[in-house]
């Protein structure tokens, strides 16, 4: 069922006592949990999963994710870390296709459509990104890319595992550039992706899905971007390392 929803991203910052008082801030701040709240969802580091999930109160507003996975269950793959593991120190959520990690580390579609079976097979439910860099806009072939990406990374999965996903648009161009989408392109690209999960699955499915907008959301511009019609929450980066910030995004809705 389609939800509001709200990931902070902390990448690769802090220090684990760091890690720990932003994260008793961001609950503290937050309160006890509505029904009306969005799900909202902190991704640290890995070193820090373990200590950060014994912040959060059972049963309360704030959930657990990982930042990527390994695609293999176990085995020698020195400096990785696989779903199960994932799993067992408390994580529900794992991003999986980030800008950064395909950029930066090379991921295709084929591995990330690897990332997703291992992730779903552990329990865990996938936070899947797309979006395209300043070339891809300024080409216009946004929406070529886009379907492009979603075809050969996420709609192989059945229609079981796709109600297990999340996905969020990440314009590349307004990541970690201070630029963000305006809440107008934002929207025309969430109703496409809709558009293209429907023609996937059906219209059903792509009332469900949340897609959220990954683009230097902050707290000045989230309740507007939040405002649109297919605009269901964000993946914060930066503004998640800051506990009013990322609260005030959170109330946003």
């Amino acid at each position: 069922m389609r939800q509001n929803f709200v990931a902070g991203n902390w990448k690769m910052n802090l220090a684990y006592p760091g890690a720990l008082a932003l994260i008793s801030e961001i609950v503290d701040q937050l309160g006890a949990a509505t029904p009306t709240d969005p799900v909202v969802v902190v991704c640290p580091p890995f070193p820090f999963l373990a200590g950060v999930g014994e912040k959060l109160p059972k049963g309360g507003t704030v959930h657990l994710g990982a930042q990527n996975c390994h695609q293999k269950e176990s085995g020698a793959f020195t400096g990785e870390v696989a779903a199960p593991m994932l799993a067992s120190v408390g994580c529900e959520y794992v991003i999986l296709g980030h800008s950064e990690r395909r950029q930066q580390f090379r991921e295709d579609d084929v591995l990330l459509g690897q990332k997703l079976k291992a992730a779903l097979a552990a329990g865990l439910k996938p936070i899947f990104c797309v979006g395209e860099s300043l070339e891809t806009r300024e080409s216009d072939e946004t929406f070529d890319f886009i379907a492009k990406q979603l075809k050969d990374g996420l709609f192989h999965l059945s229609n079981e595992e796709f109600a297990q996903i999340v996905i969020a648009y990440e314009p590349v161009w307004a990541i970690g550039t201070g630029k963000t989408a305006t809440s107008a392109q934002a929207q025309e690209v969430h109703a496409f992706i809709r558009e293209q999960v429907a023609r996937a699955y059906t219209g059903a499915a792509a009332a469900d899905v949340s897609i959220l907008y990954g683009g230097s959301a902050n707290a000045q511009n989230a309740r507007e971007l939040f405002s649109q019609p297919d605009v269901d929450g964000g993946l914060i980066g930066g503004a998640s390392l800051k506990a009013a910030d990322f609260v005030t995004i959170v109330r946003s809705f």
